[in-house]
């Protein structure tokens, strides 16, 4: 691999693993097929290409904390549970983020949205009370951004999560967050849920 071409995306931007093609890589290693050694070679081949490539925490003043989720639904071909992912900013600097497959199905692209902002809403606010602990002041809310625009009203289909709606609720009407709507252009928590186009 050492003389390897290098790629510029980790992953296939099309590519779902089902259980017909084997588990993917990084959940059982112990059953590896011929197809993770080739995602595997995928891996590395973007690790050599990206070497300079890493975060940078920035210095100077910290007046905001901003979070973004996203969530794509029914993203896996076997479950069709969804992916939820997050990032949150403190400033510029990127401080949290989160991927990760929900353990249910979502019935519909909002209620999987809805979960993510939920995610996402309680990283901020434990984010928040460490700042606060820390003597580090955040005087505006939080903005969390998400990209769905479907219809935010309450369905007799999404009963089962007025969980996740009552809290995010009761964080908006306290003022520490704010959830507002950013197109999927500026959505940066895409890279948590799908492969980035090449």
């Amino acid at each position: 691999m050492a003389e390897c071409h290098s790629t510029s995306t980790p992953i296939d931007t099309r590519a779902k693993l089902s259980d017909s093609n084997g588990a993917p890589v990084c959940l059982f290693m112990h059953d590896l097929l011929e197809l993770h050694l080739a995602l595997v070679k995928r891996i590395l081949r973007y690790v050599k290409g990206t070497l300079s490539v890493g975060l940078h925490l920035g210095a100077g003043p910290v007046q905001s904390l901003t979070a973004y989720s996203d969530a794509d639904w029914a993203g896996c071909p076997d479950s069709r549970c969804s992916t939820l992912g997050y990032c949150v900013f403190l400033g510029d600097n990127l401080v949290s983020c989160s991927s990760k497959r929900h353990t249910t199905v979502s019935r519909s692209s909002a209620e999987a949205e809805y979960r993510a902002v939920a995610h996402a809403v309680v990283d901020c606010c434990w984010l928040r009370q460490l700042l606060q602990e820390l003597h580090v002041s955040i005087p505006s809310a939080t903005m969390v951004s998400y990209d769905n625009v479907t219809n935010p009203v309450h369905h007799r289909h999404t009963k089962h999560i007025e969980i996740d709606i009552h809290f995010v609720r009761e964080k908006v009407a306290l003022g520490n967050i704010r959830v507002l709507h950013v197109p999927s252009s500026h959505q940066f928590a895409d890279i948590m849920t799908k492969g980035l186009p090449v």
